[in-house]
């Protein structure tokens, strides 16, 4: 299996020309989009967010009419040295054991994306041990066993963190390859990632790590303290750019977050709609956004965590979330859970009548 290392700055012109690649929506479609949700057999507007997501859909496709195919959810796996720190309720020998899980089928990542008609496609990015496996939606991409300990320094090189971002994009590309992807969504797996997308958050956004930072797996009052002071100190030693993304991923990112990114970039060069999990998979929305502003149009927010950091994410970004339902797992749920409501926005609009095919009055 080949990893994720590779030439650094092959990987960087890569991105590069992968960000600048990525149009805007395509605006007629969008209008045309409205046009037929406006005279579908109810009242304009009257099914509210479904409206907005089926005509977003049509204008990330350039189709009036899209039909969302295969459905591939990608969830990135990655440790974190910060965990040296006492930031996490569970040791980090638990990512590698959920891998396994998510393997095997017995994860809510696994349930939620059989409901949803999604494949699930699982990335080792950076895990400490190895993933002996052999299934076919098992990818290894690890650029190292693990971040280091950024309270300590920069969680990754710059090469590394462009090699991450890379990994992810050849993720995306090679599961498009091998058959058109319609949606996608993104999620992730790592003890301690929580940390570094607040710290992430804390310098992108400007906001005290206090203001961003939640219990992740549910830390007691001591181990919460631990983990906010932790992600303060590291911001203000790392100094992370915050109009540089890599930079701020390369000081206190993840492996995970920067595939997370990649997979985003490539997506929406492919002009597929990408549906974001939670806290985590947010941030790597953000450094995708910061590499290209086009982006942003190109995502559907699943859902807003629990995680004090999300919202802020969000705000950011400048995207609604569809659903709040106090999640704060990750893998990729609430991304399942998204792309169901987004296929449903997409056949209402595809399949529902029109005032004139219904021969309904819609004199007002």
């Amino acid at each position: 299996m080949s990893t994720g290392v590779g030439d650094t700055s092959l990987h960087k012109v890569k991105i590069e020309e992968t960000a600048s690649s990525i149009v805007p929506l395509d605006r007629p479609a969008l209008q045309r989009a409205q046009a037929r949700l406006d005279g579908l057999t109810k009242p304009k507007g009257s099914l509210g967010r479904l409206e907005e997501v089926a005509a977003s859909i049509s204008a990330i496709t350039g189709s009036e009419r899209p039909s969302l195919g295969r459905k591939v959810i990608f969830t990135l796996a990655a440790d974190h040295g910060i965990c040296e720190e006492g930031v996490s309720a569970f040791p980090q020998e638990v990512t590698a054991q959920m891998v396994y899980n998510f393997l095997r089928g017995g994860a809510a990542i696994n349930v939620l994306a059989s409901h949803a008609g999604a494949e699930v496609i699982v990335v080792d990015m950076g895990i400490i041990g190895d993933i002996l496996s052999d299934k076919a939606n098992f990818i290894n991409k690890k650029i190292a066993r693990g971040t280091r300990n950024f309270s300590k320094g920069p969680a990754m090189t710059h090469g590394q963190a462009y090699d991450s971002i890379a990994a992810g994009m050849e993720v995306f590309d090679a599961a498009y390859d091998t058959g058109k992807i319609g949606i996608a969504g993104v999620g992730e797996m790592g003890i301690g990632n929580t940390a570094s997308s607040s710290a992430i958050v804390s310098v992108m956004t400007g906001l005290d790590a206090g203001l961003v930072t939640g219990r992740g797996t549910g830390l007691d009052d001591g181990s919460y303290s631990r983990k906010v002071e932790a992600v303060r100190r590291s911001v203000a030693l790392n100094r992370p750019d915050p109009a540089d993304p890599v930079d701020v991923l390369a000081k206190v990112g993840g492996f995970e977050i920067g595939g997370i990114a990649g997979i985003i970039l490539s997506a929406a060069s492919k002009r597929v709609p990408v549906v974001v999990d939670g806290f985590i998979s947010s941030c790597g929305a953000m450094i995708a956004c910061g590499l290209c502003g086009n982006v942003k149009d190109y995502l559907i927010m699943s859902h807003q965590s629990v995680e004090a950091g999300h919202a802020a994410v969000l705000r950011h970004i400048g995207k609604k979330p569809l659903l709040n339902l106090d999640m704060r797992l990750g893998e990729g749920t609430g991304a399942a859970l998204g792309i169901s409501v987004a296929e449903a926005a997409i056949k209402l609009m595809n399949e529902m009548a029109t005032f004139g095919e219904a021969g309904v009055s819609e004199d007002t």
